[in-house]
C-alpha cells in the first residue's frame, strides 16, 4: 500500500505495533520447557482478544496464528508439541489484520537467553538482525527497492553467511501479501521506484551454511539442508521524505 491519507498512516500504525507488542510478548513467554503450541494459544487468544485476525491463517491457509521456526528450520515453522530447550534459536513471525490493516514483524531469540546460544547460532542471529537494520537504512524515496536487497546481501556475504534468496518482503495494508515483492538479495538501481508512503517489509533470512532448503512433512516448515542454523527478522517500515519510519514498533 501507498498510504497517502491520515487515516492510512494511523491505520498501519496501529496494526503494527500492536503486532511488534504481541510480539515481544511471545519472546519473553519462550522459555524452556514451553511447547510452540503453547506459543501458538497464547497468540490466538491475545488477537482475538484485541479484535483482530490471525492473517497467517485466514488469507494463507496456514495452520497457525503464528510461525515458530527452531535452529535449523529458517521459515513457515508450524507450532505444535515440539519442546524448547535451552540454546535453541527461536524465530517467531507474527501477522495481524487490525481493524482493516495488516501488521508483519519477526524477532529471532536465544531460548534461556542469547548466552545460551552456540557460536554458530549467536553469530548468524547477529548478522540477521545487522542485515536487516542495512536494508531499512538503503530505503529512500525516489530509491529502488533492488538498493536494499544489494545493501543486505553485501553485508551478509561479508560476514561468511548466506541469504535465502527465494524468500523477501513485501508490500503491505489491507492485505498482508502486497506488491511490491522486496528480494533479500539485489542490485543497486534496480527493481520498482521507492514512492513516498509505500509501507512494505524487510526481512532478510539468514543461514550459516549452504543456502540449500527442503520442506519438512508438514509441507510448510523450511529447513537447511545441512542442518546449519538460520536467523530472520523483519520489519515493517513507511517511505517518507523525512526517512523511513519503523512501524513494527512496541511503544
Amino acid at each position: 500500500m501507498v498510504a497517502t491519507s491520515d487515516r492510512d498512516r494511523r491505520g498501519l500504525r496501529r496494526a503494527n505495533e500492536a503486532t511488534a507488542c504481541l510480539l515481544q510478548e511471545l519472546a519473553a513467554r519462550a522459555q524452556p520447557g514451553v511447547t510452540t503450541r503453547a506459543l501458538n494459544n497464547y497468540a490466538v487468544r491475545a488477537i482475538r482478544n484485541m479484535g483482530g485476525e490471525p492473517v497467517f491463517a485466514t488469507q494463507n491457509g496456514f495452520p497457525g496464528a503464528i510461525n515458530t521456526s527452531i535452529n535449523d528450520q529458517a521459515v513457515h515453522g508450524v507450532p505444535g508439541d515440539r519442546v524448547l530447550r535451552f540454546g535453541d534459536l527461536l524465530k517467531i513471525d507474527c501477522g495481524i489484520r487490525l481493524n482493516g490493516y495488516c501488521g508483519d514483524t519477526t524477532v529471532t531469540c536465544g531460548v534461556g537467553g542469547a548466552q545460551t546460544l552456540s557460536r554458530d547460532r549467536d553469530h548468524v542471529m547477529a548478522v540477521a538482525r545487522e542485515a536487516m537494520h542495512r536494508g531499512i537504512e538503503a530505503v529512500r524515496v525516489g530509491g529502488h527497492i533492488g538498493d536494499i536487497g544489494d545493501a543486505m546481501q553485501a553485508y551478509v556475504e561479508s560476514q561468511g553467511c548466506k541469504l535465502l534468496s527465494e524468500y523477501g518482503g513485501h508490500g503491505l495494508g489491507s492485505r498482508l501479501w502486497e506488491p511490491p515483492s522486496v528480494p533479500s538479495v539485489g542490485r543497486r538501481g534496480t527493481g520498482p521506484r521507492i514512492e513516498e508512503g509505500l509501507v512494505f517489509t524487510i526481512e532478510p533470512i539468514v543461514v550459516a551454511g549452504s543456502a540449500r532448503t527442503g520442506v519438512e512433512r508438514d509441507g510448510w516448515t523450511v529447513v537447511t539442508v545441512d542442518g546449519r542454523p538460520a536467523a530472520q527478522f523483519e520489519h515493517t517500515v513507511m517511505a517518507t521524505g523525512k526517512g523511513t519510519e519503523i512501524l513494527s514498533l512496541c511503544a
